[in-house]
């Protein structure tokens, strides 16, 4: 074997470890609404090339309004990696394998909206009031906060109908249950006045949307996951330091529905939620998901039994990193043996 044989060999042999020689895997992500801003960290992934140089073919669907449950779907098998809530948590406690893989959002996005002229401006006050009809599965929080003021939520008077916005701006209900940079964005361009009362400010944090998949698609594909989790956290990190870019895009390929405007503000609140001060994007900890448990009612027995394996344990950067140094070392060592000998033979003849 020639010297320049070897090199080509080792090269070949480098971009099959690296996953740039091989077919991509074929992977689905179900998102939990329809697309916006919400999801762009997943957008530049796939826009930027971040999926593909990790080997991944990614296909971003969006949720069916009428049924935005992704749990069931991602557990059913029809996607591989899903965006859920902190209801997570409680599927896991009923037997679900599910895995949490990184939390986007780190408080959660949903708030009591009452308009300016309500007397309502702190959770006490919402004794007697007429509240849309919101899911204790799915944002318990914003039951939760009105309980620990004292508000006995099973007695007040809930509404459901086809459109709360309606029923509110109506007066039918007094407070509804908004995603902040939604109803939010709709009444300030309306001119309406509006007052937010929201978890967050009163200690309440949980995550929010929530990248996960199950224990069988890490058990069958680890290295698929962790290509996918890199991946995405590097579309995030690019989509946070380019907003404008990642917003006009977000735009153009996958909400033309929605207007520039409607993406920047969305995202200008958003940010805060994705990158508050001190925390890293994605970051989770048993503390807190402890705290959640509380917020659910789940017992401190139920908690440890599920809590092993719920937190997706990522390979560091520095390891990774290591990893493929030893490979490479061992490639060259082995791939050099023939080289030698060759050498080693001709000289004693």
């Amino acid at each position: 074997m020639s010297l320049k044989g070897l090199k080509f060999q080792l090269y070949a042999a480098l971009l099959i470890l690296s996953g740039q020689s091989v077919a991509a895997a074929d992977v689905t992500l179900q998102l939990k609404w329809t697309h916006q801003f919400q999801f762009s960290g997943y957008y530049m992934a796939q826009q930027q090339g971040f999926y593909k140089a990790a080997g991944l073919n990614v296909t971003i669907l969006p949720a069916d309004p009428e049924n935005p449950d992704t749990f069931s779907k991602v557990l059913a098998g029809q996607a591989h990696f899903g965006v859920g809530h902190s209801g997570i948590l409680q599927q896991r406690i009923a037997g679900k394998p599910l895995v949490a893989m990184a939390a986007i959002l780190q408080f959660s996005p949903y708030c009591w909206m009452v308009k300016k002229s309500s007397d309502i401006f702190h959770p006490r006050d919402f004794v007697n009031k007429r509240l849309s009809s919101i899911s204790r599965k799915e944002n318990a929080e914003l039951l939760v906060m009105l309980e620990r003021s004292g508000i006995q939520t099973n007695n007040l008077p809930s509404y459901e109908s086809g459109n709360s916005t309606t029923d509110w701006l109506a007066g039918s209900i007094d407070a509804m249950q908004v995603y902040v940079t939604n109803e939010p964005y709709i009444m300030r361009e309306q001119g309406i006045d509006y007052r937010l009362i929201c978890p967050q400010k009163y200690g309440i944090n949980v995550y929010s949307d929530i990248l996960y998949t199950t224990e069988n698609m890490l058990e069958q594909h680890p290295q698929t996951v962790e290509a996918f989790y890199q991946a995405s956290l590097k579309g995030w990190r690019y989509a946070m330091m380019h907003m404008d870019e990642t917003i006009a895009l977000t735009q153009h390929q996958y909400a033309p529905d929605k207007s520039f405007s409607q993406l920047a503000y969305e995202a200008e609140v958003l940010s805060d939620y994705i990158l508050p001060p001190g925390t890293n994007l994605g970051s989770m900890s048993i503390a807190k998901w402890r705290l959640i448990a509380d917020l659910y009612g789940i017992e401190q027995d139920e908690f440890n039994q599920a809590q092993d394996g719920f937190i997706y344990q990522y390979v560091e950067p520095e390891q990774i990193k290591m990893s493929w140094m030893l490979i490479a070392a061992i490639i060259i060592s082995l791939l050099s043996i023939p080289l030698y000998l060759r050498l080693m033979f001709r000289k004693s003849v």
